[in-house]
């Protein structure tokens, strides 16, 4: 996760942002932390992801598999339409 330094800027610049406008250079800095931010979120989801289970109706532990894609599908979804 990010620092609480950089989440204390990003929460700046935004109120900076609707209060009074942001120069150039501090739009670039907002946007290179919000990129930083939204990284550090999926990289958590997707840590939760690899360590989540379902239990089916006979105890036996699924592990979930996020990265199968199902080719025939156009939506990218594993299962049969």
């Amino acid at each position: 996760m990010l620092s609480k330094e950089k989440i204390e800027r990003i929460n700046f610049l935004a109120k900076k942002q609707r209060e009074h406008g942001l120069t150039a250079k501090e739009k670039e800095e907002q946007h290179q932390l919000r990129q930083e931010y939204v990284k550090a979120v999926k990289n958590q989801v997707k840590i939760a992801l690899d360590n989540t289970k379902f239990v089916d109706e006979k105890g036996n532990e699924i592990k979930v598999n996020h990265k199968y894609r199902h080719n025939s599908c156009s939506c990218g979804c594993a299962h049969k339409h």
